[in-house]
């Protein structure tokens, strides 16, 4: 199995790289010897490292050198933690050292390609000056997507995390590192910065070895401590992961690492051209978009609750307004409870006649009414500035609200059930893969709901509920003379959750392709909002 998986990526690198044909015979051999590891799984293999093309050595059809390419999987075994990407970045890291330990890292996922070939030259004017170079950590570009539809029906952009936000922290510190498109300065990983060099812990001197006394990359000293640095009893005892490296104890790897780097007093830039760097893929339909929001909540949470807390260790080791910053992408998944709140009580309340909330000729009514009008205001506007339009702000604010019902509640959920030893679903891989007309859909800006995922049970539900309760109240609105006065809150709380959900209810209710809701999650929904009615009578009436 992980032979077949090595072969085809080595042949996939092989077939685009335009390598002489004498060269790609040399490296038909190098790609024999994967052979060797036929037997073993992606889960339990040693570790490999497999040099595909040498700079001194291999050169394109033109005769130009090319660059040096190495194929490295770390050692895994069912016994040991692997931490996740971290654990994968930080075995790049060290085999890279060994390799060429060129000072600068660029960090990019899988599915991210190059879009501007001016993109490093950008990074080292940052890099490279000499006023900011001594405390520069990394250099930071924002993260986009190719083929997103006309409105960005799923939030897919993520304006706030990838742009706006990080242009406010560029004046403080320096933006959080977001996982990919980032270059890193190397000695930046290896320890606190200080004025002076960087403080190299013991076990990195090979790493400061030059180029003239490690030799080809392909002798056996090189290679023997290339694959003695990727296995996976390398870390023990030793500050990788910790004060060294990408940081261990977070799903967000990214988030943890930059957020500890700026609390050991690095800095970083955000580099926002008018060119886009780095393009990327974006889930196409509306699980597999749920499902990454998910897997951010958990680790978030992992970091809040932590003894690196934002909100202790980072306003102490930082400054106030970066603590804070880095609180408030902390404790994200915490506006579940608002915005579910928001999503069901309102409702309840219409539909049981209860007043919770201020009439239209109570003074405290204006109070509400201006809170929601700026908040609402202001989200736009900073979304407009952004080169956004009304329809992908729209689909944001939606986006927000449906995350905050599933994934943050979800996510939530598992944090808890994780910290107190209850067996929880582990780590998952977000699907950039799509399915038969799954495109067509997502280009003509309608949602992909055909899963039978538990993420739209509660989504169903809370859409069900929003319907209903408008619909009576508008009912109860056209035959009490006073009811639309007392009940205006709720009433609007309950349209606008209907705006909101309309997609969900399409889905439900009226659409017949492959992206309508399937009809056991319709059913449980309808089940479920029958129970929140049944508990929010005993509640606000009984």
């Amino acid at each position: 199995m992980m032979y077949e998986k090595m072969k085809e990526n080595v042949e996939n690198v092989m077939e685009k790289g335009y390598v002489r044909s004498d060269h790609l015979e040399n490296n038909a051999e190098e790609c024999d010897a994967f052979k060797k590891w036929k037997s073993y799984t992606r889960r339990d293999h040693p570790a490999v490292v497999q040099v595909l093309l040498e700079s001194s050595k291999d050169f394109d059809i033109m005769g130009h050198s090319m660059p040096n390419l190495i194929y490295v999987s770390r050692e895994k075994r069912p016994t040991t933690t692997h931490h996740f990407k971290a654990g994968a970045l930080n075995a790049l890291t060290r085999v890279s050292s060994i390799m060429s330990n060129s000072p600068v890292i660029l960090t990019l996922d899988c599915d991210m390609s190059s879009n501007d070939p001016q993109t490093p030259r950008r990074a080292l004017c940052y890099i490279l000056d000499p006023e900011i170079a001594p405390k520069l950590a990394y250099v930071q570009f924002p993260q986009r997507f190719r083929g997103l539809n006309k409105n960005d029906i799923y939030g897919s952009e993520i304006k706030r995390l990838f742009r706006i936000n990080p242009r406010g922290l560029d004046g403080l510190r320096g933006p959080n590192y977001v996982g990919s498109g980032c270059f890193f300065v190397r000695r930046s990983l290896y320890g606190p910065q200080s004025p002076g060099p960087s403080p190299f812990p013991s076990d990195l001197k090979w790493f400061l070895m030059t180029d003239a006394n490690r030799g080809s990359m392909r002798s056996e000293s090189v290679l023997k401590r290339a694959h003695e640095v990727a296995g996976c009893n390398y870390e023990l005892d030793t500050k990788w992961g910790d004060k060294i490296g990408f940081r261990y104890g977070s799903l967000v790897e990214d988030y943890h690492t930059g957020y500890r780097m700026q609390c050991e007093g690095w800095i970083s830039i955000f580099c926002d051209p008018e060119r886009y760097a780095f393009l990327g893929d974006a889930p196409k339909n509306l699980n597999d978009a749920l499902s990454q929001c998910k897997r951010w909540a958990v680790g978030l949470l992992e970091v809040a609750i932590s003894k690196y807390s934002p909100l202790t260790f980072g306003i102490r080791n930082c400054s106030l307004l970066m603590g804070m910053g880095y609180a408030h992408y902390a404790f994200w998944p915490l506006w579940c409870i608002p915005l579910i709140t928001y999503a069901l009580l309102p409702q309840l309340a219409l539909i049981f006649g209860v007043h919770l909330f201020p009439k239209l000729s109570d003074p405290w009514f204006y109070l509400y009414a201006y809170l929601f009008v700026t908040a609402y205001s202001q989200d736009l506007i900073e979304f407009l500035m952004d080169n956004g339009t009304i329809q992908t702000w729209w689909s944001d604010q939606r986006m927000w609200m449906i995350k905050g019902m599933t994934s943050f509640a979800s996510g939530t959920i598992q944090f808890i059930m994780n910290q107190t030893g209850i067996s929880a679903p582990g780590f998952t891989l977000t699907n950039k893969a799509t399915e038969e007309g799954q495109n067509d859909r997502y280009d003509n800006g309608v949602f992909d709901l055909g899963v039978s995922s538990p993420y739209f049970v509660l989504l169903g539900a809370a859409a069900a509920l929003n319907l209903s309760s408008c619909m009576l109240g508008v009912l109860k609105a056209t035959s009490r003379e006073d009811f639309f006065c007392k009940m205006f809150v709720p009433l609007f709380l309950s349209a606008f959750g209907v705006a909101n959900c309309w997609p969900i209810l399409e889905a439900m209710f009226l659409r017949k392709d492959g992206g309508r809701m399937p009809k056991n999650i319709t059913v449980a929904s309808i089940l479920v909002a029958g129970v929140i009615c049944m508990f929010g009578y005993f509640a606000l009436v009984g």
